[in-house]
């Protein structure tokens, strides 16, 4: 798959938004919006051209268009086992706050710490496992 260079997918540009890349965009925003209200979110493309995965960041505002970096996203959208049966998976993590765990959401979600072991679903982890469980559906619906 080809990426457009990150500012193509950014707040202010619908315009720029097009094709699969732009609906991905969209289609992103759009589910964390819900899942993450009252929330407002802007995607930006990471991942460079013939990287396999998928990598964007959620940019996040309030209501009334300030930014809120804390609750900034990252997301990262992947395949794995054998081309066949390649199974969809996500990684969400917080961008800016270190501390807290990352979600891995497969067929199940798991959490893990700063070392890589599982733990706990953090106070806030609710709404990214319901953010994760509805992009995995939206996506794999396509498939």
């Amino acid at each position: 798959m080809e990426w457009p260079a990150p500012e193509s997918i950014g707040p202010g540009r619908p315009d720029g938004l097009a094709g699969v890349n732009g609906e991905l965009a969209q289609l992103v925003a759009a589910a964390a919006d819900l899942c993450r209200k009252p929330l407002r979110h802007a995607v930006l493309l990471t991942s460079q051209p013939g990287d396999p995965d998928c990598c964007l960041n959620l940019e996040v505002r309030n209501s009334q268009g300030e930014r809120l970096p804390e609750h900034d996203l990252e997301l990262e959208i992947f395949r794995s086992g054998s081309d066949a049966n390649a199974s969809l998976h996500l990684t969400l993590a917080w961008r800016h706050r270190d501390t807290l765990p990352m979600l891995w959401q497969g067929h199940h979600p798991v959490w893990m710490d700063v070392s890589g072991l599982r733990c706990e679903r953090p106070f806030e982890g609710a709404e990214l496992e319901a953010l994760a469980r509805r992009l995995r559906a939206l996506l794999e619906g396509g498939r």
